[in-house]
């Protein structure tokens, strides 16, 4: 019974795997479905990129700030406090910038995209989209993947820039060290390949995100539930894979290119 019971988890699991590749597969073939793509190309990079430049900005500023603290407190210990800019600048653009920008986006806007195409599946709006001869997710999560293969890697940027600024600040203004060494490290830390790293993961948890979202919103009728405790599970469902999906890649990501 053990055995039975496991066995139909995984088939299950592969059965919502292959119906998320589907999906994704779909909504970037038919991305023109519908037409407007031009304007839906907009409402989604302001969805996806503009609504979330204040939480990145905040959550950047943060996570450069306290990189600096400690990374001043550890490498003091070993007599090598002037390299507090490689410290910084590496985690952030290598590792803290692509996980944590991906993870900001998918809390505020993955979930509103997987909220959004749960109402829709609730009020029968996919079911009439259907009947209009368009598919559906072209027309409600293509334009979202597209974008969010520009949307993460800037938003990835500026986190890495806004929280390089904020290990200065608090390295080299609230701490005593030297901010031409800092900004010297910074620059001979950081490589093209680095930021080949950067961009890369952005881009991938961008799609991951957007589509694992987009997934869970859309069979939001498949859950179990009905209504709005349907939203709500799809919502809960998208954030939590998105961010298991994002270490997991993380780590895929970074253990290839090493």
């Amino acid at each position: 019974m053990f055995a039975e019971r496991v066995g139909h988890l995984a088939l299950q699991q592969l059965d919502a795997a292959g119906r998320w590749a589907l999906f994704g597969t779909r909504a970037i073939r038919h991305v023109g479905a519908g037409g407007a793509l031009g304007a839906r190309l907009a409402r989604a990079i302001f969805e996806l990129g503009v609504r979330c430049v204040p939480v990145i900005v905040i959550v950047s500023a943060f996570a450069g700030l306290v990189l600096g603290l400690q990374g001043h407190y550890v490498l003091s210990r070993f007599g090598a406090s002037g390299m507090l800019g490689t410290l910084v600048s590496l985690s952030l653009c290598r590792e803290l910038g692509p996980v944590l920008a991906a993870l900001m986006i998918a809390g505020q806007a993955g979930t509103a995209l997987a909220a959004e195409l749960g109402i829709q599946r609730s009020t029968e709006q996919i079911d009439a989209i259907e009947l209009l001869d368009v598919c559906p997710e072209g027309f409600l999560a293509g334009a979202r993947m597209l974008s969010s293969l520009f949307v993460f890697p800037a938003l990835t940027s500026l986190f890495v820039i806004v929280g390089i600024a904020g290990g200065w600040l608090s390295g080299c203004v609230l701490m005593p060290q030297d901010p031409d060494a800092y900004w010297s490290a910074v620059h001979s830390a950081i490589k093209g390949r680095d930021v080949f790293e950067c961009l890369l993961k952005a881009g991938v948890f961008g799609l991951l995100t957007t589509a694992l979202c987009a997934y869970q919103g859309f069979y939001a009728h498949r859950s179990g539930e009905v209504g709005a405790r349907a939203v709500g599970v799809a919502t809960v469902r998208g954030i939590v894979l998105s961010s298991i999906a994002i270490l997991v890649a993380d780590y895929l990501i970074t253990a290839i290119l090493l």
